[in-house]
C-alpha cells in the first residue's frame, strides 16, 4: 500500500466500513421469509464504493462526493492497471439510489441480491491485493 502515513488511517476507516456494509448484505441475504433484496442491494452497492474509496485515498487521489462506481473506477486506473470487470461492478451503481428511495424502479430479485453480493466480494477481493503491504 502506497498511503502516506496521514492517509493509512482513513484508508482503514473507509474499510472498516465497507466491511460493515458487506456484513449487513450478507446477514440480511441469510432472511428466508421477508427478505429485503432492495437493503442488500443498497449494502453491496456502498460495499464497492468504499473499498474504491480507500483505494484512491490509499493513491492520494482526490475524489468527488458521489456513489458513481464509474467515476471512481476511473479515477482508480488514471494510476492503477484494475482487473475489474466494469460491466459487473456498474450493475451495482442502480442501488446507490433505487434502493433508497420510492419509485417506478423494476423489481429487485433474491437473484439481484446475490449478484450484487458476488460483485462486493469481487471488488473488495480486486482492491484488496493492491491494499496489501
Amino acid at each position: 500500500m502506497s498511503a502516506s502515513p496521514e492517509n493509512l488511517e482513513v484508508v482503514h476507516q473507509w474499510i472498516e466500513k465497507a466491511e460493515h456494509d458487506l456484513k449487513n448484505a450478507e446477514h440480511t441475504l441469510t432472511l428466508e421469509e421477508d427478505c429485503p433484496f432492495d437493503t442488500i442491494c443498497f449494502h453491496a452497492q456502498q460495499c464497492a464504493e468504499k473499498y474504491l474509496k480507500a483505494l484512491l485515498v490509499s493513491q492520494s487521489l482526490d475524489f468527488p462526493k458521489t456513489h458513481d462506481l464509474r467515476i471512481l473506477v476511473q479515477l482508480v486506473l488514471s494510476k492503477l492497471s484494475l482487473t475489474l470487470n466494469m460491466a459487473e461492478v456498474l450493475k451495482l451503481n442502480r442501488y446507490s439510489i433505487e434502493s433508497r428511495y420510492p419509485g417506478e424502479w423494476d423489481p429487485i430479485a433474491r437473484s439481484d441480491a446475490e449478484e450484487s453480493v458476488a460483485i462486493a466480494h469481487s471488488v473488495r477481493e480486486t482492491v484488496r491485493s493492491f491494499l496489501q503491504p
